[in-house]
């Protein structure tokens, strides 16, 4: 089959009639493309049948991997007025579409994005369609999770929808209440990839995935978040201490690290699904930064109703991408001599969570942007260091550091830590700050997230081709 030359490459119907898509078919799909919205029940038939024409057309073509250079072109050029009009339809109709599928309740994330494709066909993707792409690697998907995040930058850019999905991402998972009894009357909860252990007035929580030097992924996800309900839900603590397990890889001999952000080799083989970010920036993270929310009660600070205790992270090793992000939200930091931070998003392809958001009011403005766009390496025991972390101790001695860490932010009680934080928060970080960051990421990351240069850079600074999921 010729490819496609630029004669016709402004020519949408020529541009699919080279891919081998049939004249017909192709000026029937330009011709059923909806150029304006009217009330929703119209619109939800037009654009559903739009996009059902769209489905059929991409469904025509080869699997990503075997196209040509033309089929390339026409499956971009159907992606791309797809999400067009998907763009056009949620600028109207989100918040609509939002309080239909939440009128018996809020909805996680996860939930919202399949809600929302059930109540309009074609809008994001079925679980079936999702599932469909997880087996695939990454570099092998056609991206229909992008149109998750098209939906969920919609429904946060609006105060009213958005500030009501941060509050249902802020409430305990549904397994929490459960957990937090067993943890109550055991004072231990062992969950796997976390572990929890009261210790005096504090709960220890220590995130383990030794394979990969304690990376998260899909399969620590909710089992962190609910690991944090549990101890910020705990009566019998003041405080608490997050920290990385053991890694019993020859190279570090049982030491322990913090933990290496985001698990590379599951991103590179299609393991970590857009929505995945989402859960996690508006689950566990924000939850360390804001607490655990009250379903009557909006959790914007004023109100002084959400649950929650001071968090204390301890660095040993390093804390890269993800791992260093949650110092960000940390009270009080506790580094190693030895260790280390770094934000890996340059050579990662994609945004390091709310690091963009958060990083600048600790280590200024140009630091931030050292560290994220030129992936600037800082040692934890260094000047620009010791503007993220509170105190250095050696490396041998952490474990001593700690019980006086924790000691000295218990002396004065809970109710005048937790007082503080909120006040600290709203003048740096109200939730309305939080939401519209939240608009952006979810756009921005859902392109980052299926982008070539994504799998260019895990395949050139990860070897990533060569390692095992």
């Amino acid at each position: 089959m010729d490819t496609i030359t630029s004669d016709n490459s402004e020519d949408p119907a020529a541009l699919l009639t080279a891919a081998g898509v049939a004249t017909e078919a192709a000026s029937e799909w330009l011709a059923a493309e909806p150029l304006r919205t009217a009330d929703l029940a119209t619109d939800r038939y037009r654009y559903a049948a739009f996009w059902e024409r769209s489905a059929a057309l991409l469904a025509g073509l080869p699997p990503k991997r075997q196209r040509n250079a033309a089929e390339v072109e026409a499956a971009a050029r159907i992606l791309g007025r797809t999400r067009e009009t998907r763009d056009r339809f949620l600028a109207v109709h989100a918040e609509a579409v939002y309080d239909e599928v939440t009128a018996r309740g809020m909805l996680r994330v996860e939930d919202l994005v399949f809600a929302f494709a059930a109540a309009v066909p074609g809008l994001a993707p079925s679980p079936e369609e999702v599932a469909a792409e997880t087996a695939r690697d990454q570099a092998d998907k056609d991206g229909v999770e992008i149109d998750q995040g098209l939906l969920l930058a919609h429904v946060l850019a609006s105060q009213r929808t958005g500030t009501s999905l941060c509050h249902a991402m802020l409430l305990p998972r549904p397994e929490s209440t459960d957990l937090a009894a067993r943890f109550a009357a055991d004072g231990v909860l062992d969950l796997g990839s976390v572990r929890l252990e009261r210790r005096g007035r504090a709960v220890h929580l220590t995130a383990s995935n030794p394979r990969f030097l304690n990376a998260e992924d899909d399969t620590t996800l909710d089992r962190m978040e609910a690991a944090v309900d549990v101890a910020i839900l705990d009566p019998g603590s003041e405080i608490i201490v997050v920290r990385g397990g053991r890694i019993d890889l020859p190279k570090y001999e049982g030491r322990r690290v913090f933990g290496a952000g985001i698990n590379l080799t599951h991103l590179y083989r299609g393991k970590i699904p857009f929505v995945w970010f989402m859960r996690r920036d508006l689950g566990y993270v924000h939850k360390l930064f804001r607490g655990v929310a009250r379903p009557d009660v909006v959790p914007d600070d004023l109100s002084g109703r959400s649950v929650e205790k001071p968090w204390i992270a301890t660095v040993d090793g390093f804390a890269i991408g993800g791992h260093c992000q949650l110092l960000l939200v940390a009270d009080y930091v506790l580094a190693a001599d030895d260790a280390f931070m770094t934000l890996p998003a340059r050579k990662e392809g994609i945004i390091p969570g709310f690091a963009n958001l958060r990083l600048s009011r600790l280590a200024g403005e140009r630091l931030a942007r050292q560290a994220i766009l030129y992936e600037r390496k800082i040692a934890c025991d260094s000047p620009e260091g010791r503007l993220i972390c509170d105190e250095i101790a050696a490396s041998e001695a952490m474990d001593e550091a700690i019980e006086r860490v924790v000691s000295g932010l218990t002396d004065a009680g809970p109710v005048s830590a937790v007082g503080n934080r909120r006040a600290f928060r709203i003048a740096q970080e109200p939730l309305e700050a939080f939401r519209r960051y939240a608009s952006v990421y979810a756009r921005e990351q859902a392109y980052c997230h299926f982008s070539p240069a994504l799998i260019a850079n895990l395949e050139r600074n990860w070897d990533a081709k060569n390692r095992r999921a």
